[in-house]
């Protein structure tokens, strides 16, 4: 294409290629049915392995497969908390120990000032 036809056009907006005498991948259509009633299908590639949820087109919530059951949920550890990385260094008797040297600063501070 010349330089005077691109002039005046969105870079990506549009593209020059045509389908012609192009075979496109073997497809299927694999329905989806949402908590909700909503029921739409999905094409995917004819090789491709197929999930058994996805997220419905008109709600948003997790619809699944027509023809598949419920995935097992995965079994998830509760995150750590930075108490629970505390009590990982330190003992209880450690960290009262610590509290109440901060403590006796502290106080020595304040009688200085007053």
């Amino acid at each position: 294409m010349g330089e005077r036809a691109l002039r005046g056009t969105r870079l990506g907006a549009t593209s020059y290629e045509n389908d012609r005498n192009t075979d496109l991948a073997p497809r299927q259509e694999v329905p989806y049915t949402c908590p909700k009633g909503h029921r739409f299908d999905v094409p995917l590639a004819a090789e491709a392995e197929i999930p058994a949820t996805w997220e419905c087109r008109s709600c948003g919530a997790t619809a699944l497969r027509v023809d598949a059951e419920q995935p097992q949920t995965k079994k998830a550890k509760p995150p750590r908390t930075h108490w629970d990385m505390l009590l990982e260094r330190r003992t209880i008797e450690d960290l009262e120990e610590v509290l109440n040297e901060r403590l006796a600063i502290l106080r020595a501070q304040r009688r200085k000032s007053a």
